[in-house]
């Protein structure tokens, strides 16, 4: 049995699909479904169960899975202890991240860790469910490290580290009745169209709890995904929204801004972590590097 072959075993199994497991380990479909036949005959017995829609495991490719991650982990680690006695790390650091606009200057991070370890390839992704699908992903191993946001209880296998922190400021059409007004109560808030993101992103996660705390609803008439666009939808009438207030900058003269005053809007940005297994090299140096260069502001945070 070799680690290739493990290797390729735990990418099917991850993605539950021969296609998106072979462009993960950045190899053609052919060769991942040979080694899994191959090590499939080594062991007398079907590891995979093939269909139509998906790739489902076997009682025994589940029994394998967890050894198979513990062997991956281990050569992983041996290759960490090495690296570091040359002088240096190497591999690569699978990372997750959300839109961090006017929070954390993420390329800014990132290039810091770039040039204090260039030996590591940082791979980062998002996930269409924003910080939720990023979570998922740390649990099910497709991720080392992940950037989230978003409040409530810390989810069962993973560490939140507290970055940074914004409050969504209500934003509305320039010429709307609340316009000229600086606060407001989310009570005031009840029927009024709102521009806001799909359920899992975090501010949406955050506005909904606000409203459901508050026994008002949140009626939601338009979804998007780009926190940069946001202002433009409410200009144009699309609705009113809850936006990060490091986010919005100033001179918005399309649109006005105010403080809901009676709900708790926090907007919280974490470094997540899986604390069910050990961080590899690369992702210990990360996570050491953000308690260290993120706490201190010396990425500038407020800068959009």
């Amino acid at each position: 049995m070799e680690l290739r072959q493990l290797e390729y075993f735990v990418a099917v199994a991850e993605e539950a699909n021969f296609t998106r497991a072979a462009a993960r380990v950045h190899v053609v479909q052919s060769a991942v479904s040979t080694t899994i036949k191959n090590l499939e005959r080594e062991l007398g017995t079907p590891l995979l169960e093939r269909t139509p829609k998906r790739v489902l495991l076997t009682d025994a490719g589940a029994a394998l899975l967890p050894r198979a991650h513990a062997a991956l982990d281990a050569a992983r680690e041996g290759v960490d202890a090495v690296a570091e006695v040359r002088g240096g790390l190497r591999g690569t650091l699978r990372l997750g991240a959300v839109a961090t606009v006017g929070l954390i200057d993420l390329p800014v991070f990132l290039g810091e860790y770039h040039r204090r370890h260039p030996g590591v390839f940082l791979q980062t992704s998002t996930a269409p469910s924003g910080s939720q699908g990023l979570v998922e992903a740390l649990l099910e191993r497709r991720l080392d490290l992940a950037f989230v946001s978003g409040p409530g209880p810390r989810p069962t296998g993973i560490t939140l580290t507290d970055l940074a922190t914004s409050v969504l400021d209500l934003v509305v059409p320039a010429d709307h009745p609340l316009a000229k007004r600086r606060t407001v109560s989310i009570t005031e808030l009840a029927g009024l169209d709102f521009v806001d993101f799909p359920m899992g992103y975090s501010n949406r996660t955050v506005a909904d709890r606000a409203f459901d705390a508050a026994s008002v609803p949140h009626h939601v008439a338009i979804e998007i995904t780009d926190l940069t666009s946001a202002v433009d939808y409410v200009h144009n009438g699309l609705g009113m929204a809850l936006l990060p207030r490091v986010a919005l900058g100033t001179g918005q003269a399309a649109v006005a801004t105010l403080t809901v005053t009676d709900a708790d809007l926090e907007w919280p940005f974490s470094l997540a972590t899986p604390s069910e297994r050990t961080p590899g090299a690369a992702a210990r140096a990360m996570i050491a590097m953000a308690h260290d260069f993120l706490w201190r502001g010396r990425t500038s945070p407020q800068r959009a």
